[in-house]
C-alpha cells in the first residue's frame, strides 16, 4: 500500500484560495456549469492526488468485476424463477410492476416490497423478456456497489491502494458473486445500505467543514437526507432487513458529528423522516388501495403489507414464528443458531473467510487511529454493521438462507481496506506489525480449514495458501525494519494469500449456473447437498424437502423437469405442448391456466409469457384466492386450465391450495399433455 498520509478535517472554514492569475488578469468566477464539472472531478479522484497507477488499477478492477459478474449469466437460465415471474409480469403490466404481482393479471404479489424489481421490469420493457435482461441489472449494481465502496474507503484513508483493497475483497466475496449474478433482492439492498453508509461519513464530514470548503462537504442535513432515503429505498427493497444498518448510521453520527447534541439528534430526526417518506409512500399506497382492485399481499395472511412486514418479513424471522411459512424456529429445519453459525459448513464458504481479519484489524486501527476522527467514524460505522448483522444472522431462529450473509460482505471489505493501511502507516511499531503478522497467520489457518471441506476443489490450493500465508506472516512482522520495496512484496505476498480462497469460489461460483430459490457460493462442501446450486442448502435440509430432493422436486409430487410440476423450490419446466396449449386463445381468459404455489405457476408463466395464477403465493399457504372465490373465476370463464400438482401448506398457513384441488380433480376431467395433468376448467362440471 502507498504511504499516503490520512488528510486531516479542517475545524474550521478554509482561508480563501487566491484567484489564479493569467497575463491578462484574474480568471473569471467559473459558470455554474464548470462548478459542476469540478465537483464531479472532486467525486472521482476522491481527497489528495492519487498515485499515476490509480486510476488504470481501479478500472482494471472494474473491469474485471464487470467480467466475474457478467460472463456466462444465460447460462443460469432464469435464476429465481419466483422473481422471474414477476418481472415478466411487470414487463406487461404497469399495474403488476407497482405492486410486484406475480402475474400481469394481478392476482398475488411476491412477498416482499417491490424496489428490487423495478430495474429488471424496465430492462425487460426496453430488451424483452431473457436471463440477460433479467440479470445484467444485478450485475451492473453490484459493479457500482464495489466502485462505491472504493470510493468510500479511498475518501477515508486518502489512500487509492486502501480502495482498491477493499473493492478486491468485496468483488471476491463468494456470496458477493452469487447475489449480483442473481435475481434476489439483495444486490440492490447492498447497494444502497453502502449509499446510505457513504452519505452518512459525508454528513460527518460536513459538520467539520465549511458549506463551500474544498471537496463540497457542507450541508450535514442534506448529506443524512439523502442517507435516510437511501434506507427507506433499502426498506422497499426488502423490508425490515434494512433496518440493521440503523444502530451503525445513527450511532456514528451520534459519537462524531461536530456539532451540539441537539443538532445532532435533530438531523438525525430529518434523515429518519426522509427515511419514513421513501419507504412509507408505497406501503401507505397500498394500504390505502381498495384490496379487490389491487393484487394479494403474498406472504400475509390477512392481505396486509403491514402484516407481511412486521409478521413473515419482521420479527417472525428472529423468533421463527412465522405463519404460513414451511418451517422455522429452532431445530425445525433452519440450521443450528449460535455464534460459529457463520462459520458452519453451509456459510463458512460464503464469507466467513476474512471476518476475523476485519474485526482484528478494526479494533487495532481504532487505537493507532485515535487521533484520527474520520477513520475513526469509518470504523465504528463499519464494525457496528459488521457486528449488529452477524449477530442478528446468527441467532435468527426463522428463515435463513446463505445468502442473507451478502449483507456482511461491504463491512467486512471495508474494515480490512481501512484497517489493513492503517497498521502499514503504523508498521514501524512492534505492536502493528505483529498484529499485521497475526492478522495473516490466522487469516490463512482459517483458509485452510474452508478449503478442505471442499478437498477435490484445487486440493494444491489450501497448502499454497497456508504456506504463502505464513511466510508473509513472518515477513510482516518485520516489516518496519525491512526495505520499502522487501516491505511491499511481503504485503502483496500477504493479500494474494488471503484472497486466493476466496477468489477461487468466486470463480467457481460465476462458471456454475444457479437456479432456484436457494442459491449457494462456491464448490460443494461436505456439508453441502443439491442445493448447493439452488435447491437445498448444506447446513441441514429446508422443512418439508427431504435432503437428496432435486432442485425441480416437490414433496409428495412428481419429479420436476420437462413436464413436471416444479416445486417449492424451483419453477417448472413445461413440454413444448404444453406450453402451446396455455398460449392458445389466452386473450379469452385472465389467467392462461392456475398452478399451486408461486414457483410452479412461474414455470408456466414464463414458458407461455401468459398470465398464470399462483395459488396460495410461494409456500402455497397464502388464503388467495378462496376457494369460493376460485369457483367464482371459473364460474366467470377467467382460467382456462388447472395444472395438477401436490398442494403446498406451510406452518400455520391455510389449506384453500388444497380445497381449490380437491374440487378441481372432484369435478373436471384430466388430460395428460407432455407429461402434465391439466384440468380444462372451461368445458363445465362433469
Amino acid at each position: 500500500m502507498d504511504n499516503t498520509s490520512t488528510l486531516p478535517l479542517p475545524a474550521g472554514p478554509a482561508p480563501a484560495a487566491r484567484a489564479p492569475q493569467t497575463s491578462a488578469g484574474t480568471i473569471p468566477a467559473p459558470t455554474r456549469s464548470s462548478a459542476g464539472t469540478a465537483r464531479l472531478r472532486r467525486l472521482w479522484r476522491g481527497p489528495g492526488d492519487d498515485p499515476s497507477w490509480a486510476r488504470p488499477a481501479l478500472l482494471g478492477l472494474l473491469l474485471a468485476t464487470g467480467l466475474l459478474y457478467l460472463w456466462g449469466l444465460g447460462a443460469s437460465g432464469w435464476a429465481n424463477s419466483f422473481y422471474s415471474a414477476a418481472v415478466q409480469a411487470g414487463s406487461a403490466s404497469w399495474k403488476a410492476f407497482f405492486f410486484g404481482a406475480s402475474d400481469a393479471a394481478n392476482s398475488i404479489t411476491v412477498d416482499k416490497t417491490p424496489f428490487a424489481l423495478w430495474p429488471m421490469a424496465l430492462s425487460a420493457r426496453l430488451f424483452g423478456l431473457s436471463t440477460w435482461s433479467i440479470l445484467v441489472p444485478q450485475a451492473l449494481e453490484g459493479i457500482a456497489t464495489v466502485a462505491l465502496l472504493h470510493h468510500l474507503v479511498r475518501r477515508t484513508t486518502g489512500s487509492a491502494a486502501a480502495g482498491l483493497v477493499a473493492a478486491a475483497v468485496l468483488a471476491l466475496t463468494p456470496v458477493a458473486v452469487l447475489m449480483f449474478r442473481f435475481n434476489n433482492p439483495d444486490a440492490m439492498l447492498v447497494l444502497l445500505m453502502v449509499g446510505a453508509a457513504a452519505a452518512t461519513l459525508r454528513a460527518v464530514e460536513a459538520t467539520r467543514a465549511s458549506t463551500g470548503s474544498a471537496g463540497g462537504a457542507g450541508h450535514p442535513v442534506r448529506w443524512l437526507a439523502l442517507g435516510g432515503a437511501l434506507v427507506g429505498f433499502a426498506f422497499l427493497t426488502k423490508m425490515l432487513q434494512a433496518f440493521l444498518v440503523l444502530p451503525a448510521l445513527a450511532l456514528v453520527y451520534l459519537l462524531f458529528a461536530h456539532t451540539s447534541w441537539a443538532k445532532r439528534v435533530g438531523h438525525l430526526l430529518v434523515a429518519f423522516s426522509s427515511m419514513l417518506l421513501a419507504g412509507g409512500w408505497w406501503v401507505a399506497i397500498v394500504e390505502l388501495w381498495p384490496a379487490a382492485s389491487r393484487p394479494y399481499i403474498g406472504g400475509s395472511q390477512h392481505n396486509s403489507i403491514l402484516e407481511l412486514t412486521l409478521g413473515y418479513n419482521g420479527l417472525g424471522r428472529l423468533s421463527g414464528d412465522e405463519t404460513g411459512s414451511v418451517g422455522g424456529g429452532p431445530g425445525r429445519g433452519w440450521g443450528s443458531t449460535g455464534i460459529l453459525r457463520l462459520f458452519d459448513n453451509e456459510i463458512g464458504g460464503q464469507v466467513a473467510w476474512l471476518m476475523p481479519a476485519a474485526l482484528v484489524l478494526g479494533v487495532a486501527a481504532l487505537w493507532f487511529a485515535r487521533s484520527q476522527v474520520g477513520i475513526r467514524a469509518a470504523i465504528v460505522l463499519w464494525g457496528t454493521w459488521l457486528l449488529t448483522t452477524a449477530l442478528t444472522l446468527s441467532f435468527m431462529a426463522g428463515i435463513f438462507h446463505a445468502y442473507y450473509t451478502v449483507a456482511l460482505a461491504p463491512a467486512v471489505a471495508a474494515l480490512v481496506g481501512v484497517g489493513a493501511w492503517v497498521l502499514w502507516q503504523h508498521r514501524g511499531s512492534l505492536v502493528a506489525s505483529g498484529i499485521m503478522s497475526f492478522t495473516v497467520a490466522l487469516t490463512s489457518v482459517l483458509a485452510w480449514f474452508l478449503l478442505d471441506r471442499t478437498a477435490d476443489f484445487l486440493p494444491w490450493l489450501r497448502w499454497a495458501v497456508a504456506g504463502l500465508g505464513l511466510l508473509s506472516a513472518l515477513a510482516l512482522a518485520g516489516a518496519g525494519h525491512l526495505p520499502r520495496k522487501l516491505a511491499l512484496v511481503a504485503a502483496g505476498t500477504a493479500l494474494v494469500a488471503s484472497l486466493a480462497g476466496p477468489a477461487a469460489y468466486a470463480v467457481s461460483t460465476a462458471s456454475t449456473p444457479h437456479a432456484g430459490s436457494i442459491p449457494s457460493a462456491g464448490p460443494a462442501s461436505a456439508g453441502t447437498g443439491p442445493g448447493a446450486r439452488g435447491g437445498v442448502p448444506g447446513g441441514g435440509p429446508a422443512p418439508a424437502i427431504p435432503r437428496g430432493t432435486a432442485p425441480g422436486a416437490f414433496p409428495g409430487g412428481p419429479a420436476g423437469g420437462r413436464g413436471g410440476m416444479g416445486g417449492l423450490l424451483n419453477g417448472s419446466t413445461p413440454s413444448p405442448a404444453v406450453t402451446a396449449l396455455l398460449r392458445a386463445d389466452a386473450a379469452a381468459y385472465t389467467w392462461s391456466a392456475a398452478a399451486i404455489g408461486a414457483n410452479n405457476a412461474a414455470g408456466y408463466q414464463l414458458a407461455s409469457q401468459e398470465p398464470v395464477m399462483a395459488i396460495g403465493g410461494f409456500n402455497g399457504s397464502d388464503p388467495s384466492p378462496t376457494l369460493a372465490q376460485f369457483q367464482q373465476y371459473v364460474a366467470d370463464g377467467q382460467i382456462h386450465y388447472f395444472v395438477a400438482g401436490t398442494t403446498g401448506r406451510g406452518a400455520g398457513g391455510g389449506n384453500g391450495a388444497s380445497e381449490i384441488t380437491h374440487w378441481v380433480t372432484a369435478n373436471f376431467t384430466a388430460t395428460t399433455v407432455g407429461g402434465t395433468t391439466l384440468y380444462d376448467l372451461t368445458r363445465g362440471i362433469r
